[in-house]
């Protein structure tokens, strides 16, 4: 499954927080770890809670200009200082960037650095005040450095920006500036449950104001953590993208599976699109995933929602390894992906990710493709789907399927919405109920077994 994705209620400079230096000091530690090759949410787990939502704040501002900020620093400094420091100094450009977005004030800001340079290594404290003080004196000849390199001017690596450019020639830029804002937090109702319109009035009295989003969704006017949601431990609503959750509408189109009909999930975990499946149908379900501490999360979710399916540690591409040889009336496949239509959510991919992970996530999600597609039922169902917007991993990865199964046949729009891309003014995406701007890159195509 691609990544499960929550809006970030903490992804804002909240109003009281730890001091200023301190959150620095974790921020500059993350940016090093990414930079080193780990997630930013594995590094946040890791953070002590009383800084966590301030450093999610700060790292993410600082990842959506990364390329900026290094940029500035090697014009700045072109010896590199010691990792830790130039992770720091990097962070403090980012955030004094003059976009109109610093969270704090350059003055402040600076002299907060300088306390976390001392904390982190004493002798370094005097050049990054050098350095810092520099920048705010001389911001404008900054801001033309930073355009003489790919990153510097889109904040995403060079590879990025030309696959981005040769598959949405008409939409590379906006996708690239799409990246750098903050997504909504869009809720899933649990109908089982209630309705939209009555959680809609639980929401205007909790003080959160929203508005209906498709059948099932409720687009809240500004984020807030899932504790202050009414009802959202009693599995009365859950946090899903509006595009993710298009995906049980799709596999449940059409002529209805019967009471008890055989489903498989097969890249379930965390299990959002496995808990939409159960809200709407009554169904014999397999959640799948080849994690299996990933998909005790499928467990914990379905628990909270007063849902059961079954579950499974397997891999996909290998049914021999777990398949009991019972065929299934429908299958999920929301593939390993590179998640780069949820760069909004999760900033750090896009400094994670390699040009190479791109054939080699598609050769993957062909191996999955191929090995499922026997499990179906003659007259079955596949729905395909990936959070990316790269067409290796969408489009281009259906029809090669297409040439491979004779027997499959991709049903036609709206069955199948092909790439929804969050943009508003994206034909395709704003074909379904949902505005397309509200909604994260995603591919869906619904395969029928003749």
């Amino acid at each position: 499954m691609s990544i499960q994705v929550h809006a970030a209620p903490s992804d804002r400079t909240p109003s009281a927080s730890p001091p200023l230096a301190r959150l620095l000091g974790h921020t500059a530690d993350a940016i090093q770890a990414v930079r080193a090759g780990r997630s930013l949410t594995e590094v946040l787990a890791q953070c002590p809670s009383e800084v966590r939502p301030g450093v999610q704040a700060l790292s993410f501002h600082v990842l959506r200009r990364l390329g900026q900020a290094q940029a500035a620093r090697e014009w700045l400094a072109p010896k590199p200082p010691p990792k830790a420091i130039d992770a720091l100094l990097v962070s403090a450009l980012a955030l004094l960037w003059p976009d109109g977005e610093a969270p704090y004030s350059d003055h402040t800001l600076v002299d907060h650095a300088v306390t976390a340079a001392r904390q982190r290594l004493p002798a370094s404290a005097a050049f990054v005040n050098a350095v810092l003080r520099r920048f705010v004196r001389e911001q404008a000849a900054m801001l033309e450095v930073t355009q003489r390199t790919v990153a510097g001017r889109t904040n995403h690596p060079q590879w990025w920006v030309e696959r981005l450019r040769a598959d949405w020639p008409e939409h590379w830029q906006a996708l690239l500036a799409a990246n750098d804002r903050r997504p909504p937090m869009t809720l899933r109702v649990n109908t089982r449950r209630g309705s939209v319109a009555t959680y809609l009035a639980r929401l205007n009295e909790a003080g959160l104001p929203g508005r209906a989003l498709g059948a099932h969704g409720v687009l809240l006017d500004a984020p807030c953590p899932v504790s202050r949601l009414p009802g959202f431990a009693d599995g009365d609503v859950s946090v899903q993208d509006a595009a993710a959750q298009r995906a049980a509408p799709l596999l449940l189109a059409g002529t209805p599976l019967a009471p008890g009909a055989r489903v498989l999930d097969a890249c379930a975990a965390p299990g959002g699109k496995t808990a939409h499946l159960l809200e709407l149908a009554d169904l014999d379900l397999l959640a799948l995933d080849h994690d299996a501490a990933r998909l005790m999360r499928v467990d914990e979710t379905l628990q909270r929602l007063h849902l059961k399916a079954s579950s499974k540690a397997g891999d996909a591409s290998r049914p021999d390894t777990w398949w009991d040889g019972q065929p299934f009336d429908a299958i999920l496949l929301d593939a390993p992906c590179t998640a780069s239509g949820i760069v909004r959510r999760h900033p750090d991919i896009r400094w994670l990710r390699r040009s190479s992970d791109v054939p080699a996530l598609a050769a993957l999600q062909a191996r999955m493709l191929d090995a499922l597609w026997p499990l179906l039922n003659p007259g079955g169902r596949l729905l395909y789907c990936t959070c990316s917007v790269f067409k290796a991993e969408g489009q281009a990865q259906i029809d090669a399927f297409l040439q491979r199964q004779t027997g499959a046949r991709l049903l036609p729009a709206p069955a199948s919405p092909g790439h929804l891309l969050p943009l508003p003014d994206n034909e395709t995406a704003a074909s379904g109920p949902e505005p397309a701007s509200t909604g994260d890159g995603f591919f869906y195509a619904l395969l029928h077994k003749n």
